[in-house]
């Protein structure tokens, strides 16, 4: 991974349950190893079945974010309703790619529930290129040791506390093993009638 995408470094994960999702991540910036903030946040809310969450440099991430807001308050005044997560996937990849010779250094994460309460999860590269998963999805200097806890903790179908439980344990053991994120955590789980919104304490908290 270049450097620049270490810059800050970051922790992020999504993952699916049984009519919900989890989306996680650390809560350090950092200036490479020097911590400049314990409570920086990465993900946010599109709207009440959507969110983002946003690794890689903090600078390009909120600028991207501040865009992104602005195309989905335009698609909402045009259309009349919010915009579906399958939807606004193709928005962030499009948003990324037009700007591919001078990239957005972010690898966004995107989570929501579309149709049916069918839950949605896909995350892609700085310049939009999507991969879409059933299970989990990472991202940030994390990812590594993100994948491996993720791989050997998920199970399907979830209820929203167990998929609390083990979003949290994964993100929590992974980012112990990178030393550019950590702090804790930030875990928002989604139904299709609330957002419970939690904060972890990390080991150094």
């Amino acid at each position: 991974m270049p450097q620049i995408f270490e810059y800050n470094g970051s922790a992020l994960i999504a993952m699916v349950g049984k009519n919900c999702f989890a989306i996680a991540s650390d809560r350090r910036l950092g200036v490479q190893l020097q911590t400049i903030a314990t409570d920086f946040q990465r993900i946010y809310k599109v709207h009440d079945r959507l969110f983002l969450g946003l690794s890689g440099l903090a600078t390009d991430a909120q600028t991207l974010y501040q865009r992104l807001v602005f195309r989905h308050k335009l698609y909402q005044l045009r259309e009349e309703r919010d915009m579906k997560p399958e939807t606004f996937a193709s928005l962030v990849s499009a948003i990324l790619y037009e700007k591919r010779f001078g990239p957005y250094f972010c690898q966004p994460v995107i989570a929501g529930l579309g149709d049916e309460d069918k839950p949605f999860i896909c995350t892609m590269d700085s310049i939009g290129a999507k991969e879409l998963a059933k299970d989990f999805v990472v991202a940030g200097t994390a990812s590594e040791s993100l994948y491996g806890a993720c791989e050997s903790m998920f199970r399907p179908d979830m209820e929203p506390e167990d998929l609390f439980e083990t979003v949290s344990q994964a993100l929590l053991s992974s980012v112990d093993r990178d030393c550019l994120s950590g702090w804790g955590g930030h875990v928002y789980v989604v139904t299709p009638t609330e957002v419970k919104e939690r904060i972890l304490k990390g080991r150094m908290d």
